[in-house]
């Protein structure tokens, strides 16, 4: 079926969604208890410590698939379609182990030899891979290419097979009017993946990541002033006390250890103490096939940059902050020598997939319900709460979207008449991991996706405050728009209605297959990839 044909075929399905939900009411006095009674107990085992936060290749997380195939099964699906099973299975990489041999130097004119030792000038990072690699070097700025800013580090230079030098963050950091300014955070073109995507796009062999100097001195001043602020504090409990005063030594130690403080920062901000290399671990795991990533320390970075261009990373990012024009240049006659060794740990992991079959002339047409009932687990990578290792149960983050899956599974079962088109229920893993489970789906699915017209992600829709509705894709059919409006203002929902079909939710899966799509959100909240996200503070009747 081509993308042409499946918008036609989306007229009839306005008719198939009017049809279900009026249906949807009538039989729910069939089942047992109430919608809001079922939600709840679905959630309070989903969000329960004991399935450890549904963290990928934790047991909980199994615990939880096992729930949601038995709960598929008890409403009638058929949960056999996956040879013999309800499981599609694969494994993914959960863990990157680092070996030995992880070496790097840098190679001038006249044999002239820079030897780096690792953990103190150099770190490998676990999200890029394993290799030897050799190559001219290039200063990449901050790998970005960004349209609507209209710069492009890579736009001039060819970087194919060299190693690029790639500062972190984007230029001109403290101008609130920079086009990198985005006013409610850090821009994605800041973000790790997207600056190792535009360097193996344009076909680097490897990248040597470095901190620009800019949140460096920040994080410097920072500490320099906490550490003054201390002082200050101390000060004025000791200008309020005499010499013969009981307290008064103990409050002296305390000036004499925030004196140090002081000094301390001071000689870091002088020294390089605050150029941190980011630890093993940081950031993820890379998948197999990406390009080694290594991280260097600014004072590596520098001794580099005076010999081969007689200027300092600072005078660098001054440039182009002035200015907004990439200074990316090869620096001749240096070339890099280096190996990193890394080993992923694999886990497998399942999708949870439930069939209702149809009946009639368009059976073999095909309808996906989805939702991701993976979570962060105790926390670490994911989690908003820094060092805290915690269960995270993320009720809402996704047990919400994967609890209504279940629900619609049961009440769209337990129709006296069958639908008209085949509905596969589908409860993705992985989608913390990025969107891992329904890209596997879309790669090898049950049904094909020529025949799938339409696919329905729900997550994160169990806060629904002042009945405000957000819901993604209506642009990717032309009915979308107008039976949403439709059904959710008979509902009493305040809707914002976005069009496009990409986000960061399975649906994108879908979209990026010319699958149109509808995602439904009840909005973010402070609980986010946190621990207190837990099912007491789940709205139920907003879910039902």
């Amino acid at each position: 079926m081509t993308f042409r044909a499946r918008l036609t075929a989306l007229c009839v399905l306005t008719m198939f969604v009017t049809a279900g939900l009026v249906d949807s009411v009538s039989v729910a006095a069939e089942l047992t208890g109430t919608a809001e009674d079922r939600l709840s107990k679905d959630l309070k085992y989903l969000a329960d410590d004991k399935l450890e936060g549904r963290g990928v290749g934790t047991d909980g997380l199994n615990l939880a698939a096992d729930y949601i195939r038995d709960q598929f099964q008890a409403a009638g699906l058929d949960v056999t379609a996956v040879d013999g099973g309800a499981f599609q299975k694969f494994t993914m990489v959960t863990g990157t182990k680092l070996l030995e041999n992880n070496t790097l130097n840098f190679v001038g004119p006249e044999g002239k030899t820079i030897e780096l030792d690792l953990e103190e000038d150099f770190n490998v990072c676990s999200f890029g891979g394993s290799g030897k690699f050799t190559g001219e070097i290039v200063f990449g700025g901050y790998a970005i290419n960004a349209k609507e800013a209209e710069y492009r580090d890579f736009g001039d230079v060819d970087i194919k097979g060299k190693i690029v030098i790639v500062m972190r963050r984007t230029p001109q950091q403290g101008n609130h009017k920079s086009p990198f300014a985005t006013g409610h955070g850090i821009s994605r073109h800041a973000s790790i993946r997207s600056k190792v995507s535009v360097c193996s796009t344009a076909g680097a062999a490897a990248i040597l990541f470095v901190n620009d100097p800019h949140s460096v001195e920040a994080e410097a001043e920072k500490a320099i002033d906490s550490a003054n602020n201390a002082v200050v504090k101390v000060a004025r409990e000791l200008a309020g006390m005499e010499p013969t005063d009981k307290a008064f030594a103990d409050t002296r130690k305390k000036m004499d250890a925030a004196l140090k403080r002081v000094s301390s920062a001071h000689g870091d901000a002088h020294t390089g103490g605050f150029d941190t290399l980011m630890k093993f671990g940081y950031a993820g795991n890379g998948s197999d096939g990406v390009i080694p990533i290594v991280h260097i320390s600014q004072a590596t970075c520098n001794e580099l940059l005076k010999a081969s261009l007689d200027k300092t990373l600072a005078d660098l990012e001054a440039e182009i902050d002035t200015d907004l024009k990439p200074r990316t240049q090869v620096l001749t006659g240096w070339k890099v020598t280096g190996e990193t060794s890394l080993k992923r740990i694999r886990t497998e992991v399942k999708n949870v997939i439930g069939v209702l079959e149809g009946e009639g002339p368009l059976a073999d047409e095909t309808i996906v319900v989805g939702a991701h009932y993976d979570h962060v687990g105790m926390g670490g990578d994911g989690s908003l709460a820094p060092g805290v290792i915690e269960v995270h149960n993320g009720a809402d983050d996704n047990g919400s979207g994967t609890v209504a899956l279940i629900e619609i599974a049961r009440q769209l079962a337990a129709r006296k008449e069958p639908l008209p088109r085949r509905v596969v229920f589908i409860a993705f893993t992985a989608e913390e991991k990025g969107l891992i489970g329904s890209a596997k789906y879309v790669e090898k699915p049950l049904f094909p996706l020529e025949k799938t017209i339409a696919m329905f992600n729900m997550d994160m829709v169990g806060r629904l405050r002042e009945d405000k509705l957000t819901v993604f894709g209506v642009g990717t059919a032309p009915t979308f728009k107008d039976v949403v409006t439709r059904l959710g203002e008979a509902d009493g929902f305040k809707l914002s209605l976005k069009p496009e079909g990409f986000g960061p939710s399975d649906q994108s899966s879908f979209y990026a297959k010319k699958i149109p799509v509808l995602h439904f959100f009840t909005n973010t909240h402070s609980d986010y990839h946190r621990p207190g996200d837990d099912w007491d503070k789940i709205n139920f009747k907003g879910i039902r």
